[in-house]
């Protein structure tokens, strides 16, 4: 079982310390009618990431380290590697060839997810300032959506060919319907995510239809005997609820530093809605909520006990994400870092239910 790739995802996630502010906080708004989410203190555009400062304040390799999203694509690595993880745990299968076609098919996938979703915001004046999208990089909303559909097309012929080799058609179903969240949360006409859905699309994009696809794929096609499938199990659905809840972390935590301008287009995500403070409780309730379950599937030996031992290793991550929220969550230019910092706790906590799993069918931890 290779956890290599799952193990280095942290590593992926280097400190991207914004610049240093060059001026002062800008002062509230006083005027009492404006929405709570906008009434907290507010970086002036220049020392805002992405914002509308000069050009010359962020380097180049900067900007495209922060358009290449790099860390994000923990969330094509990890709902694979626990997914596999499961169907190891329950009849010992693993298919090396497989696992590496799909990582890369979901890479691909995700690149067209992250290149589609800014030429749509270019489209609607959202990433207007946003220096580090790929359209306001290369200057071009045609060469960026081609390349998005290229992805889209080589990703799909990766799990077309995993498809064929598994013979599980529940596997290229639910992959599908994933996608599919991913297009109807930022393509016209839906564009749920301006409609605040974004969330719960993302949870159950990443979590109850990716996880358990990746499960599925590990289906044997023998054509002696027929398709061995996989049973959905208990095992399988606690993995990808908690997987679903970390990826829909990293995607909260993202609205933070953009709420001004998602407001100015009529982009209603959750902190529009409920303000930057409130929001800070929010992740709160959603780390807690992550530790609760773990241990509530770990009693209902839905998961076994390595699960439970490892992913409690991860709650200093938790708590500092929790702490980071709290204390920054007014500040525009330190929590643009906070979507990171949940990264490095998905991919951690992702490791550590994949490995769990991996120990318990090894009569370790079980």
């Amino acid at each position: 079982m290779p956890l290599a790739g799952i193990a280095l995802a942290p590593l992926l996630v280097k400190p991207l310390t914004p610049p240093a502010p060059r001026s002062g906080v800008a002062a509230a708004d006083a005027a009492s009618s404006r929405p709570r989410a906008r009434r907290r203190v507010r970086c002036s555009a220049a020392d805002v990431p992405g914002g509308g400062g000069e050009a010359g304040e962020l380097s180049r390799a900067t900007l495209l380290w922060r358009a290449a999203k790099l860390p994000i694509y923990s969330v094509a690595l990890v709902p694979l590697t626990v997914g596999s993880a499961s169907a190891y745990y329950h009849a010992g299968l693993f298919f090396a060839k497989r696992y590496f076609v799909l990582l890369a098919a979901a890479v691909l996938v995700i690149t067209w997810l992250n290149l589609s979703n800014d030429v749509y915001d270019s489209d609607t004046g959202a990433d207007k300032n946003k220096k580090e999208s790929v359209v306001n990089i290369i200057g071009s909303r045609a060469v960026t959506q081609y390349a998005a559909n290229i992805s889209l097309v080589l990703g799909f012929t990766g799990l077309f060919w995993a498809f064929a080799e598994a013979g599980d058609v529940r596997f290229i179903l639910l992959v599908t319907c994933a996608i599919f969240c991913g297009y109807v949360y930022q393509c016209p006409p839906f564009r749920l995510s301006y409609q605040g859905l974004g969330e719960p699309l993302c949870f159950a994009a990443f979590g109850p239809l990716a996880t358990t696809a990746f499960y599925f794929s590990n289906s044997m096609l023998n054509i002696s005997s027929g398709t061995a499938l996989l049973p959905l199990t208990k095992t399988v659905i606690a993995s990808s609820v908690l997987v679903g809840l970390t990826t829909t972390l990293i995607l909260f935590c993202s609205h933070f530093h953009q709420i001004d301008g998602d407001l100015a287009v009529g982009k209603m995500s959750p902190l529009v809605r409920i303000g930057t403070k409130t929001g800070a409780r929010v992740v709160t309730i959603g780390i807690c909520a992550l530790y609760f379950l773990l241990v509530a599937f770990g009693i209902c030996r839905s998961l076994p006990s390595g699960c439970i031992v490892l992913g409690a290793l991860t709650l200093p991550v938790g708590k500092w994400v929790v702490d980071y929220v709290l204390k920054n969550h007014e500040d525009n230019t330190k929590i643009f870092m906070a979507k990171y910092y949940c990264v490095r706790l998905h991919a951690l906590f992702g490791m550590a239910l994949a490995s769990g799993l991996i120990l318990a069918r090894n009569g370790i931890l079980v």
